[in-house]
């Protein structure tokens, strides 16, 4: 019947249910939660509160009438105590406007009334449910057992003309048990539509960050392909550009081949990119039309640096490389192509070894390995982001992959992917 002061909430919500469309139905502390629009503002009756706290009124005022004209006909009681009882009576009948503010007050200060006076009854039971709407169950607990103490005074003071005295305690504490018990019900039906709304904000807030977390996988996932794809394309087209410039009168044969290499590479780098950008865009993996590498292309890809004038040797030990599953091949391609990548950007001269072994129930395992460079190596940029990448990849396929300085001052980069049987 009236309104709980819960603890305040602090989350906002951008659209709440259907009931915060009509916040004048709701009592106020509910309608302050549900309306971000009424938070933090000080706590106003609503419309409902108005009807609610009319009929408490009225209420209290019946009962109160009820017990007046018991008094005036109870032979225990003098004619002055009656009118006394009635005027404390009407006392206690106004005090039940303050019951929002000070529920636990106006519950205690009931306690001595109801005491001295029957016409205030029906103000005591507003207050007795009021607190059990508004405050936790330590204070219902020890008013309402005051409360009832006082019943069998109260009684002693003022027998009952038509209840024997037993009988009039037992049916009071029945009352106030009745009125406690509904005010608690009330308390915790309010609670709980706290509960299952903060629990739908909560709901709404984790989804929000499971689509925020799963686009930021997204745009990592997409910028570490983009790295893997086209350092590789770039890194050919740096070094070919670089022989050209600090050889201008090389022979014309090295010039065309270089050339060659700088457009093969060019066209690839652009064709990588459109896929790339198709994923992006699309969704689709294959959104280019263009086949994944696998661990079968490994060999071409051993053969494009070696056309680009590294020495590169491959080890492969695996006896059907068309039988490695797509992924597991896509992945091991990818870090054998930011490892030359790198031999070629840090280790220029170097020959480097390839060495691949594996199979299915076993797992697969690539290492590639390079010596100290034969001269000196020209600064390069590159922040480290490629072999970060190769291992978050490794770890995403349930592997893992290390890399350092070899034991000549070279370097040395190993991973193990499983392969299921």
């Amino acid at each position: 019947m009236s309104s709980t002061e819960p603890p305040r909430r602090s989350e906002p919500v951008a659209d709440p249910q259907p009931l915060a469309r009509s916040p004048w139905t709701l009592p106020s502390a509910l309608a302050r939660e549900f309306d971000p629009d009424r938070a933090g503002r000080k706590a106003r009756r609503t419309v409902r509160d108005w009807v609610v706290d009319f009929t408490c009124f009225l209420i209290a005022v019946v009962i109160g009438m009820v017990g007046a004209d018991a008094v005036g006909q109870n032979p225990h009681v003098s004619p002055g105590i009656a009118e006394l009882d009635q005027v404390i009576g009407a006392l206690a009948c106004a005090a039940v406007w303050l019951r929002r503010r000070w529920p636990v007050g106006l519950a205690i200060a009931m306690v001595p009334v109801t005491v001295a006076s029957d016409t205030a009854g029906g103000a005591a039971t507003i207050a007795l449910f009021t607190l059990a709407v508004h405050r936790p169950f330590r204070y219902v607990a020890w008013i309402g057992a005051a409360s009832l103490a006082a019943v069998p005074l109260a009684f002693w003071l003022r027998p009952d003309a038509e209840l024997p005295y037993l009988a009039a305690i037992v049916f009071s504490a029945l009352l106030m048990a009745s009125v406690i018990g509904w005010g608690m019900f009330v308390r915790s039906r309010r609670e709980l539509l706290l509960s299952l709304r903060d629990r739908a904000v909560r709901a709404e807030n984790e989804a929000a960050l499971r689509a925020e977390q799963a686009q930021r996988l997204a745009r990592e996932a997409i910028a570490r392909e983009m790295h893997d794809v086209l350092a590789h394309r770039l890194t050919l087209l740096s070094v070919h550009a670089g022989a050209l410039e600090f050889r201008p009168d090389a022979p014309r044969e090295e010039i065309v081949r270089a050339a060659g290499v700088i457009r093969e590479s060019s066209h690839e780098a652009l064709q990588d990119l459109r896929q790339v950008i198709g994923v992006l865009r699309g969704g689709d993996t294959d959104a280019s039309g263009r086949p994944q590498p696998t661990l079968a292309a490994l060999g071409a890809l051993v053969a494009e640096c070696r056309e680009a004038g590294m020495k590169v040797t491959l080890d492969s030990r695996v006896t059907d490389p068309e039988a490695v599953p797509a992924a597991l091949g896509r992945t091991a391609y990818r870090i054998a192509q930011e490892a030359l990548t790198n031999a070629r950007k840090h280790a220029p001269g170097a020959e480097v070894t390839v060495t691949v072994s594996g199979q299915a129930g076993e797992g697969l395992t690539m290492a590639v390995a390079n010596p100290a460079p034969p001269g000196d190596v020209p600064k390069v940029p590159g922040s480290g982001q490629g072999l970060i990448g190769l291992t978050e990849r490794a770890s995403l396929a349930g592997g893992r992959l290390v890399h350092g300085p070899g034991s000549e001052g070279g370097f040395h980069l190993e991973a193990w992917l499983p392969w299921a049987p």
